[in-house]
């Protein structure tokens, strides 16, 4: 720990320019941290200051140092503020997003659950298949399909992966008939799910395991999961959507699956947040509910 301290003393006149101003921050004499440095360089081997009788200044060698220092101090008391928030109970006020027809039908019962397991938390839900900026507008968290649309400095964690099908209503198969192929698709009328205004190809694996993007064709185009998945129970053309959209409609019998040995790689549900170094307990806690129940 004494090592410690001199460190943050060296860091504090390194910010500072000034023996002199780091000893009044930090409530000691500019003689203290003057020798406070000079034991470091002592201990080092290395000038770290170079010393006039009115500044002092980093040398290559102190400004690489500061910065190494800097970033394990931060480190350090990153993992203390963890480990004393792991035992802090979660509250306040957890707000997040999540996508419409997953969150309804995944997120809500638990966090239900979790709302009675820890009575002083409350939650502020957004059900939208939109891309939202989680920083700008405020989000402690984000559920996301996909991997795609990751911020750089956003820290994600996939909890859960869901199967994809092509399913087709009874009434819509009757009439124009059941497809035994990719190249099938053709002549279907294929729902469409739109992204940013842009509609998403389907995806397969062919026999080797490799991906296959087809570019379908239909006449109804939606940017919500539910409303694909109640066109293709109205009979208006075939889906191609995750199995928590689909797994009611085909044990009623109101979907059929279809092409089962093409299905594609499992889609991955992705949380979201800023960083692990201001992880809250609530947040904390909440991913690992979901991931918990959803695996």
């Amino acid at each position: 720990m004494d090592d410690l301290n001199v460190i943050r003393i060296f860091l504090m006149a390194a910010d500072a320019g000034s023996f002199a101003k780091a000893g009044v921050k930090l409530r000691v004499t500019r003689s203290a941290v003057a020798k406070a440095v000079a034991r470091l360089e002592v201990q080092t081997g290395t000038r770290l200051f170079q010393r006039t009788t009115r500044i002092v200044s980093l040398t290559d060698e102190g400004r690489a140092f500061q910065i190494r220092c800097a970033q394990t101090i931060g480190d350090l008391e990153a993992a203390i503020d963890d480990l004393a928030s792991r035992r802090a109970e979660p509250q306040g006020v957890l707000r997040m997003t999540v996508p419409d027809g997953f969150g309804r039908a995944r997120i809500l019962p638990l966090l239900s659950d979790f709302l009675r397991q820890w009575p002083k938390l409350t939650a502020e839900v957004c059900f939208s298949d939109r891309t939202v900026d989680i920083l700008a507008e405020g989000y402690d968290l984000a559920v996301r399909l996909g991997a795609r649309d990751v911020e750089d400095d956003m820290i994600s964690r996939v909890i859960a992966r869901h199967r994809v099908s092509v399913c087709g209503s009874p009434d819509y198969l009757s009439h124009y008939g059941t497809p035994d192929s990719i190249d099938d698709l053709q002549r279907h009328s294929c729902l469409r799910y739109i992204h940013r205004g842009v509609p998403l190809p389907w995806r397969f694996r062919d026999t080797k395991g490799d991906e296959i993007v087809v570019a379908t064709d239909g006449r109804v185009r939606f940017d919500s999961g539910d409303a694909l998945q109640q066109a293709a129970c109205d009979g208006l053309g075939l889906c191609q959507l995750p199995d928590f959209l689909l797994d009611r409609a085909i044990e009623a019998g109101d979907l059929q699956r279809l092409l089962v040995g093409s299905e594609p790689e499992p889609i991955p549900v992705v949380a979201l947040y800023p960083s692990r170094k201001y992880l809250t307990p609530k947040v904390r806690y909440f991913i690992e509910h979901i991931a918990r129940a959803l695996t």
